[in-house]
């Protein structure tokens, strides 16, 4: 289903539609999640699970945290099929602060740019709706996203050990861009978890 474009971010390449994603889509979310088993298995420590697109869907966040909009957004080509999936959570923590929770690009597209073309489009969107930060977790480990996200401009603000993800236990970086009139050092004002000496 096609939403008001006001409400999703532009299309920010030829040929290519943002729609939100919804639970008719479980499928076809399923079969993406399946066809990009070395994500899944560098933070998982195991390919997509049967019902991982039913779970994504359904938005539990964790106990105790709330945001103020949840989004799932799939990007299509003209044939209509899925070339990228985002997740990001609208003022979770904190108002201003949007999570990107996932950005996953078909590998058949790696190396071609759109990872970063789809970022500055989901940045400019988000700016556009009130973010002042952009907030993401990345698997230490996972060396294509540590190598990733700190090349558009996400900062570490703290490590975090023993976060099961599946079937592994992770250490992993808590990364944040200010993408307003905003530092690094008003973010961590803002959000104590996120703050190095908190437990």
């Amino acid at each position: 289903m096609d939403v008001d474009p006001q409400v999703l971010p532009g299309s920010f390449l030829e040929g290519i539609r943002v729609v939100e994603l919804l639970g008719c889509d479980e499928a076809e979310l399923q079969q993406f999640f399946e066809q990009a088993p070395v994500y899944f298995i560098a933070v998982n420590g195991e390919p997509a699970t049967p019902s991982e697109a039913r779970e994504e869907l359904r938005g539990q966040l964790p106990a105790g945290w709330h945001c103020s909009r949840l989004y799932w957004l799939g990007y299509r080509d003209a044939q209509g099929h899925l070339v990228a999936v985002v997740n990001i959570a609208a003022d979770l923590l904190a108002t201003g602060v949007w999570h990107i929770g996932l950005l996953l690009v078909h590998a058949r597209w790696h190396g071609s740019g759109l990872a970063q073309r789809l970022h500055a489009d989901l940045e400019a969107w988000a700016v556009a709706k009130g973010a002042q930060w952009l907030r993401l977790t990345v698997v230490v480990g996972n060396t294509r996203a540590e190598r990733f996200w700190p090349r558009l401009g996400y900062v570490q603000v703290r490590t975090r050990e023993g976060i099961t993800m599946g079937r592994q236990v992770n250490k992993v970086s808590i990364q944040v861009k200010g993408v307003a009139s905003v530092s690094i050092e008003d973010y961590v004002a803002l959000v104590e978890r996120d703050r190095p000496d908190t437990p």
